[in-house]
């Protein structure tokens, strides 16, 4: 039961097939089983989750078909990353830093849970999402469920990586600069990053680069979560001046761009998800990288973002290298920051002049595949005193400084089994159009196979 959908476990439970109580049961004791050793979770809700599972059980037999009215995701298990605050459950935000306990769930949170899903649990991160891959000195590494001597990315590994193995329905990331998009290309998931302000992001960030978003192991799946994460809220004012979600029509025009560094394995199975673009309809062509690489710019905004919500008295509980960047961002003066801005203002107004040519942009989500699961990135950028921790994804960071809508999803797996992400990226505000692209994709790929580390395949 622990890799249904959402449809699929709605349908079950309105016929009567599967309880609530037995389906959160369930998947309590596959996280019991299974995550001591993939470490995607940082706490489990336990008696909570069973409470609300009874509480929906009961629902559901005095109401029978209207127990749904209001709440369509009932009985739907949920992981929350680390970074979102939720009121019964610590937030750590991966770091030993001290973190007040939160009084009221995130927005998103509250809205998941309103809607009846039910939050089994938080799932692990790098300290204060710094990195894109989920190493913290709270939780030790997060395992990939294709190969546990892998990364599962990050920031929001711990979500990929407990959807991937069928720990969860579903699960909220965050992504400042491709933490959703990218563990969900290692985990062999969808993640998507809905435009800016779409799902408010509480408390906001100060470098305005970090969305909040969901990871499910369907399309499908990703478009039932929005209606009901999506909205404006007081307590993001970026969410108040989110453009309201337009379809826009179907993709025609696509531009698939390859990026340095793509290695071969990963190019030839991201070719896969072009042939299906191509194949449902739309015409596709290559093009060079439309825009020069804004990392250094994206390394000054961060860093200073990093600096200006850090003291020297935490020095000492700090994640070395997180520390690194944080003392880097103290030398980042307001003209070199008022550069970056330029240059991130540059990079909007030059892709949506792209985007006047192209519906949609196509590529592989990550040029690589999965690195050492202790590592934070690959050999070239493995050290956070270069100030590459980032640069390894250069499909990834450009679209958080846009604020553009970008999902990843499977195209399938390299030579060593292990999966392969493609990202499509749309318009500001276009999010029903990325999404509706992805379907195509997905329906014309199929899924992947289970991961040798699941709910299962592990008795």
């Amino acid at each position: 039961m622990s890799h249904l959908g959402i449809g699929e476990t709605r349908d079950l439970m309105r016929r009567g097939d599967l309880s609530v109580t037995e389906h959160v049961a369930s998947t309590l004791d596959a996280v019991d089983r299974i995550d001591p050793d993939l470490g995607a979770f940082f706490a489990v809700a336990g008696e909570r989750a069973i409470r609300e599972a009874e509480a929906a059980e009961a629902r559901i037999r005095e109401r029978g078909e209207a127990a749904w009215r209001g709440r369509p995701l009932l009985g739907v298990t949920i992981a929350v990353k680390d970074l979102i605050q939720t009121a019964d459950l610590p937030t750590t935000r991966g770091s030993l830093l001290r973190n007040p306990r939160p009084r009221i769930d995130a927005p998103a949170v509250a809205r998941l849970r309103a809607a009846g899903a039910i939050v089994v649990g938080k799932t692990s991160t790098s300290e204060c999402g710094w990195s894109a891959s989920t190493v913290s000195r709270v939780a030790g590494a997060t395992r990939n469920p294709w190969d546990p001597l892998r990364s599962a990315g990050g920031s929001s590994g711990g979500s990929a990586a407990a959807v991937a193995a069928g720990l969860c329905t579903a699960a909220l990331g965050t992504d400042g600069a491709g933490s959703i998009r990218i563990p969900a290309a290692f985990c062999g998931v969808v993640g998507f990053k809905p435009s800016f302000g779409r799902v408010p992001y509480v408390p906001p960030c100060a470098d305005r680069l970090a969305h909040t978003g969901p990871i499910a192991r369907s399309v499908a799946d990703v478009a039932e979560l929005m209606p009901v994460l999506g909205g404006a809220h007081p307590g993001d004012p970026d969410s108040l001046l989110s453009p309201p979600s337009v379809r826009g029509g179907p993709a025609r025009r696509v531009g698939w761009i390859e990026f340095p560094r793509t290695s071969p394995d990963v190019r030839e199975v991201s070719e896969r998800a072009r042939a299906a673009l191509s194949a449902g309809g739309c015409r596709v062509e290559h093009i060079e990288p439309p825009f020069e690489d804004p990392y250094p710019a994206l390394a000054d905004i961060v860093a200073a973002a990093e600096a200006a919500g850090s003291s020297p008295d935490d020095e000492p509980r700090c994640d070395p290298g997180r520390l690194a960047i944080v003392r880097y961002g103290r030398t980042v003066g307001g003209a070199a920051l008022m550069r970056a801005e330029q240059v991130r203002m540059a990079l909007r107004v030059r892709l949506h002049a792209v985007l006047e040519r192209y519906d949609l942009l196509a590529m592989a989500t990550v040029p690589i595949e999965p690195f050492d699961v202790d590592a934070i990135g690959p050999p070239w950028a493995a050290d956070p005193r270069d100030l590459a921790w980032l640069a390894w994804a250069p499909a990834a960071y450009p679209f958080n400084m846009t604020g553009q809508p970008a999902v990843s999803l499977p195209a399938g797996r390299t030579r060593s089994g292990l999966p392969v992400g493609v990202q499509l990226v749309g318009p500001a505000g276009m999010d029903g159009r990325v999404l509706a692209a992805a379907r195509l994709v997905e329906a014309e790929l199929g899924p992947l196979a289970l991961p040798p580390v699941s709910a299962e395949r592990i008795p």
